[in-house]
């Protein structure tokens, strides 16, 4: 049923547009990197002065955004200093109204190309939360095959102090007092290959100050260490599946994992997305559909609905169980704060099916029930995501921007232990998850207002997350 710009659009930040983007020479709406649909006619060559780009920009947002009553009348853009500057000043309104949290922003194509196809970025390789309150940086997780993992830095291990050598360290306590997160995010630099610094790193093998260089890796989406498994409790068989980001590459180990459940028998499920900031709309259908043995090709999975004159781009996506799937009775789905966008469709998507059956663990999650289109000016590189179109469940539920806990029937309030492995029975969102799927006792999430893109635990800790992400810091919050 897809067709035109909704043929290929993005949950998050990935799938855009087939066809013609309009409102600019050199405009394009890019087609869908997992393939399919016509490849656009690029327009004539665009300038990339400041200010054409600035024209260009705001010439989508007219015709593309969701919300276009917010868009100011009129305003100039010769007071801002670069195209992101002025996108956020038109945006402002909608983002007081807590309904674009910065969700609409320029990006790179080549970058946001090769993260969406491959996982391909720079970096250590870990992902970092914080302890505002007692200054103090955490390891949330290490990806396989990067240099974080392979200098011996995992999750649990907490990092005290910085520097490009030892003669110039300085503790994370004083950059945190002095100049807060930012700092941190400074100090660790730029999101290049080669970047090096030396971290002191204290965990249970002691203190060391480990030599590491950000290099180019490929982020697996689920990790080979404990992304899938299936776990004993009292006899029963639960399968975990811990997905880090909906890129491509999630497809065959989604499958795989599905695979080894079905072949197990497992009817209960711990869905573990709790740093997972969204990714592509086609891998979080592909998640729905391996969990939908049970439903029919007529069940709704979502709506996408944009503003009454897009209306033709409207979509409706039924669940399509593949070879793989299972036919789950319970599902628990760990989320935070750091869990947004196509994450939250997902659980979304089976509120309407299994009602309190489905349970959110651990705290509220961000709330983003918007999703983005691309629209790509290649001569500058600029590619321009868009909020423009809502999504919602087969009950038409998806005002959650205040997170999910408000929507969902069931939930468990846990904290994130990294003391732990992620998917160890003892750290507390898994125990939590377990107790849910057995029917035991727990206190449930309160609903509130908006979180921020962070992991909040007991301890208040947040993940690390800079002003300015890169595509991968977007999706895969925390990570350097």
């Amino acid at each position: 049923m897809r067709k035109s710009v909704a043929a290929v659009l993005s949950l998050s930040m990935i799938l855009a547009a087939c066809g013609g983007g309009g409102g600019g020479s050199g405009s394009v709406v890019t087609p869908p990197i997992t393939g399919g649909g016509p490849t656009p006619t690029p327009g004539p060559t665009a300038g990339c002065t400041l200010r054409e780009r600035q024209d260009w920009a705001a010439a989508q947002l007219r015709e593309w955004y969701l919300f276009p009553e917010t868009l100011p009348a009129s305003l100039s853009p010769t007071t801002y200093a670069t195209v992101s500057d002025y996108i956020d000043a038109l945006t402002a309104t909608a983002r007081t109204q807590g309904r674009d949290r910065y969700f609409t922003y320029l990006t790179s194509i080549a970058e946001e190309n090769a993260y969406y196809s491959s996982g391909s970025s720079a970096g250590f390789g870990f992902r970092l939360a914080y302890d505002s309150a007692a200054g103090r940086v955490f390891v949330a997780e290490s990806f396989e095959g990067a240099p974080a993992l392979n200098a011996g830095i995992d999750r649990g291990a907490e990092i005290v102090a910085i520097g490009t050598s030892a003669a110039n360290f300085r503790t994370v306590s004083s950059i945190m007092a002095s100049e807060g997160p930012a700092g941190v995010s400074n100090a660790l630099g730029p999101s290049t290959a080669g970047t090096a610094r030396v971290l002191r790193v204290i965990d249970a093998a002691g203190t060391r100050d480990l030599n590491v260089a950000k290099t180019d890796y490929t982020l697996a989406p689920v990790s080979s260490r404990y992304g899938a498994k299936i776990l004993d409790d009292g006899g029963r068989k639960v399968g975990y599946l811990n997905l880090r980001t909906f890129i491509s590459t999630a497809d065959p180990a989604l499958r795989t994992a599905f695979a080894q459940f079905k072949a197990a028998g497992v009817t209960e499920v711990i869905v573990d997305l709790r740093y997972n900031g969204g990714g592509l709309v086609s891998i979080a259908q592909l998640m729905g559909d391996l969990m939908g043995a049970n439903r029919a090709t007529s069940d709704v999975f979502d709506y996408m609905v944009f503003r009454p004159e897009k209306s033709a781009e409207n979509e409706t996506r039924f669940f399509q169980p593949k070879t793989e799937s299972i036919a789950p009775t319970r599902i628990a789905f760990i989320g935070t704060g750091g869990t947004a966008s196509a994450s939250e469709l997902v659980v979304n998507a089976f509120i309407p099916y299994l009602h309190a059956n489905v349970g959110l663990v651990g705290t509220n999650t961000y709330g983003k029930p918007v999703g983005q289109i691309a629209i790509d000016r290649p001569a500058c590189d600029d590619r321009l995501r868009v909020i423009a179109f809502a999504t919602q469940n087969a009950a038409r539920q998806g005002n959650y921007f205040n997170g999910l806990a408000g929507t969902v029937e069931a939930s468990c309030r846990a904290g994130d232990e990294v003391g732990y492995p992620l998917g160890d029975a003892r750290e507390a969102s898994t125990r939590a998850a377990l107790d849910f799927l057995a029917g035991r006792s727990c206190t449930a999430i309160a609903s509130g207002g908006q979180t921020t893109l962070a992991l909040r635990t007991a301890a208040a800790r947040e993940l690390l997350i800079p002003e300015r992400p890169s595509t991968l810091q977007r999706e895969v919050p925390g990570a350097y």
